[in-house]
């Protein structure tokens, strides 16, 4: 395998460790903190139950490089289902390559085996190489007069 050269495969159990890794690398990039054991039992949650979504390592020379995070949910504005890339990671000497791309591209095949009616992505406004990407796929900003809130839900509802 040359320098330029890569596997992107799914990823299983025995790649969680990796996973969190990566995940660790990618939050603090972004100056966000990161409970490795979360990422660990979130990791294992997703990989268990493929109805939620699946991921994707990338790896150069055995190494892992980047990884993307495929989860799913069923809409009602769709009436099917809808694929959010989660997380989408590749380590900055690994980047350039074509390992977004190879990602991206099994997030979309995926979604389309799924019968997925949309994609959704965040992506900071700043992160011009990710948005042409994402660009590249179809995908596009939009602004519909929604406002997106979250807050967490506690245990037994109260």
């Amino acid at each position: 395998m040359s320098v330029n050269e890569f596997a992107v495969r799914r990823a299983g159990s025995t790649d969680v460790a990796a996973l969190v890794d990566l995940m660790r690398d990618f939050y603090a990039e972004s100056e966000f903190a990161l409970d490795p054991e979360w990422a660990k039992a979130s990791f294992v949650r997703l990989l268990e139950d493929a109805g939620l979504g699946c991921v994707w390592i990338a790896e150069r020379d055995g190494v892992p490089a980047g990884h993307a995070v495929l989860t799913v949910r069923y809409t009602m504005e769709h009436g099917a289902l809808s694929g959010y890339i989660d997380d989408l990671y590749v380590r900055p000497e690994s980047r350039r390559r074509g390992i977004a791309r190879s990602l991206v591209e099994k997030v979309v095949r995926e979604c389309e085996q799924r019968n997925c009616k949309s994609l959704y992505v965040e992506v900071g406004e700043g992160n011009v190489p990710a948005l042409d990407l994402y660009r590249d796929f179809g995908l596009v900003e939009f602004q519909d007069g929604r406002t997106l809130l979250n807050g967490a839900i506690r245990a037994g509802g109260t």
